[in-house]
């Protein structure tokens, strides 16, 4: 019988084994050590929750799934119906192609044709690589059409250390956050400091209730913005890390996720906020010819 999520290909490399998907190209499962560092789901199962996917050409939600660009009003489908958004790209339900893999790497690609709503053309890949220090993601979009094209894109990982996110440390290097109303689109982004979103040093996640855009990413000594998922009795962490293409993070508590709330924490690298289309913020017009390429981590 034929899974959920197509061909599965497996990676390994000193501790860490990923399972990625041929549909959406998606990470479906990361261990170290046969300790899971993403909560993924079932072979037998379709991929729920946005669990491991990639998000082109958007991150996140478009209101009313309208917008103009380019003096053009554009209408794409509705994939969140009952908050009337459309919903995380193009790409989560599509085959992609196995281009190239050896035993700890693998490289997908899609062509994104035109369609309603986004009638532009996109060469996409995404290069999955497990090294000493993790599993390394980057992400290559270039625009093969004639005219420039609006571009966002994202991932979707949930952070685990096998228990309830409520009894562990959350490191977040985020100094902005936006509210979110009830269709999950933000209005302005005000600053986290002091506040009980301020998580720039380590501290419990406790009750918090996550479902929002964090920006002003602040950078290590490596250039990297690091989000950290620790339990402190046992010392066990997952870790996330994104390069300067992605600005903003979405982090979802999963509050709504019936039997698995709050098991893991969401925590979404996404190169522009949501509803991108319609403000503008961090959107990128990709031009004909050019390529836009992120990178982001897991560990």
């Amino acid at each position: 019988m034929t899974s959920p999520s197509g061909r599965s290909l497996f990676l390994s490399h000193d501790g860490y084994e990923a399972e990625l998907v041929e549909v959406g190209a998606g990470l479906r499962a990361l261990r170290h050590d046969g300790y899971d560092v993403v909560a993924g789901y079932a072979r037998d199962e379709m991929c729920s929750a946005g669990r491991g996917q990639l998000l082109i050409p958007w991150p996140n939600r478009i209101r009313d799934g309208r917008y103009e660009f380019e003096g053009v009003t554009l209408q794409l489908a509705l994939t969140e119906p009952a908050a009337r958004n459309a919903i995380h790209g193009l790409t989560r339900w599509v085959n992609w192609s196995l281009l190239d893999h050896s035993a700890a790497s693998a490289i997908w690609g899609l062509e994104l044709n035109p369609q309603p709503g986004y009638p532009f053309s996109l060469d996409l890949t995404i290069d999955y690589t497990l090294g000493d220090q993790g599993l390394r993601a980057e992400v290559s979009a270039t625009n093969v059409g004639q005219t420039a094209a609006p571009y966002g894109s994202g991932a979707h990982p949930y952070l685990t250390v096998g228990r309830p996110i409520d009894e562990c440390e959350l490191t977040l290097p985020a100094t902005i956050r936006a509210e979110t109303d009830e269709r999950g689109i933000p209005g302005d982004p005000a600053p986290v400091a002091g506040g009980p979103f301020d998580f720039s040093s380590p501290r419990f996640v406790g009750d918090t209730t996550f479902d929002h855009p964090f920006g002003g990413l602040v950078a290590d000594e490596h250039s990297v913005a690091r989000v950290f998922l620790l339990d402190p009795d046992s010392g066990r962490s997952a870790a996330l890390w994104v390069d300067a293409s992605y600005r903003w993070l979405q982090v979802y508590s999963g509050d709504k996720l019936g039997g698995r709330a709050r098991e893991a924490l969401a925590v979404e690298p996404m190169t522009c906020p949501p509803d991108a289309f319609n403000t503008g913020v961090d959107l990128i017009a990709l031009q004909p010819g050019d390529t836009h390429t992120a990178s982001f981590g897991l560990a």
